[in-house]
């Protein structure tokens, strides 16, 4: 029995991949899912009086490569490229009249997502080890429509196509057999103003929006 126990024990205690986290570079990629939202401010001193601008947020998908690079036994740079897309539904809902049919806008964005992200990780036990993570990012929105001459009078809504944000998240690696697999959980704010404001002032939909900018959630899996 006494030996049985030891054998238990000692197996309970092997480490997966203990070399892994040692090395100065190691690659890998993610996979995640997304819900994208816009944070909204209104100008002060619009045209409108009283605007009302609702955004309906939806689930979208993210993939992506990692590199890492080991500054610290506990501190680590990443590289995370990745593209991420999203639709997100506004309604205007202070236009009216003629401008009826211009109420409901479906915006379908593709992004070149860019982070570089410092990892603050804990010293490793057993298999586990929680962190958390945070850094800026540069956006390439493919779906912004920004060079379109037509503007929502002509039926685009249009975003910019750079933006900047920054990014913080937390979660585990699980160390197993044959690779690290890292779930965590992330939010991503925009810094810069996404949107792209119409040519012909005074405008129902741009007017009254001084500051319009992505903020979402994300659930991010990794594989290294």
């Amino acid at each position: 029995l006494l030996m049985t126990s030891n054998m238990f024990a000692q197996k309970e205690r092997i480490e997966n991949l203990p070399n892994l986290d040692k090395a100065k570079f190691h690659y890998g990629f993610y996979l995640g899912i997304n819900r994208n939202d816009f944070k909204l401010d209104y100008r002060p001193n619009s045209t409108v009086a009283d605007p009302k601008v609702y955004v309906e947020p939806s689930y979208g998908f993210n993939v992506g490569l990692i590199a890492d690079y080991r500054l610290h036994k506990n501190i680590s740079l990443r590289f995370e490229p990745g593209l991420m897309t999203n639709i997100k539904k506004i309604t205007f809902g202070h236009v009216a009249g003629t401008d009826a049919q211009r109420e409901r806008e479906e915006v379908g964005s593709t992004f070149l997502h860019i982070p570089v992200l410092l990892k603050f990780s804990t010293d490793r036990l057993d298999n586990v080890r929680p962190y958390v993570m945070g850094g800026l990012s540069f956006d390439h929105n493919f779906s912004s429509n920004e060079k379109n001459s037509d503007d929502n009078s002509s039926g685009e809504f249009r975003m910019k196509s750079s933006n900047f944000m920054y990014e913080l998240g937390v979660g585990i690696d699980i160390y197993l057999q044959y690779f690290k697999f890292s779930p965590s959980i992330r939010g991503v704010f925009a810094i810069t103003d996404e949107l792209k404001y119409d040519d012909a002032s005074p405008s129902q939909w741009t007017d009254p929006i001084n500051y319009m900018g992505t903020r979402g959630v994300f659930l991010h899996f990794a594989f290294e």
